[in-house]
């Protein structure tokens, strides 16, 4: 785990998850946090293997690990034939889409607040079974003593 800094300030701390093939028809856990609450700064998808062209309404979701339903961190966007090199992340608003551009990412397409989740998993929810595969950053701050977050 590292830090990185975003201007005069800090992101947090890193994790990575090795690139994956997307779930298919389903949700996939990315990401688990333990041992209570966390600051999350980022989040950010990059393709590795080009995306099967058909449709894919895709989202991040948040499955909480006590009582309370799973929720939306975005809405949907299609990531059909999106080419190696296409990054995704979220503006942190839940009904703006899953953000998605090729090659870079401008700022105002990140997490304008962070966003305070606990104990549960972020998971990347597609509506079909697509080929291609994406990795995954995502940069955190733990609120309580003893919060972790680590590749699913």
């Amino acid at each position: 785990m590292s830090v990185i800094l975003k201007g005069n300030g800090s992101l947090g701390r890193m994790v990575n998850r090795a690139t994956a093939a997307l779930p298919q028809s389903a949700a996939g856990a990315l990401f688990t946090i333990t041992g209570g609450r966390v600051i999350v700064t980022s989040i950010i998808g990059e393709v590795t293997t080009v995306i099967q062209t058909q449709a894919d309404a895709t989202k991040l979701t948040f499955d909480p690990t006590d009582a309370g339903a799973t929720q939306d961190l975005c809405a949907t966007t299609d990531i059909t034939a999106d080419a190696v090199g296409t990054m995704y992340s979220i503006t942190g608003t839940p009904g703006t889409a899953l953000q998605d551009a090729l090659n870079f990412l401008p700022s105002n397409k990140l997490l304008a607040l962070p966003l305070i989740l606990k104990p549960g998993s972020v998971l990347l929810d597609c509506a079909a079974s697509n080929t291609g595969s994406v990795k995954w950053t995502l940069t955190y701050w733990p609120l309580d003593s003893g919060a972790a977050v680590v590749a699913a």
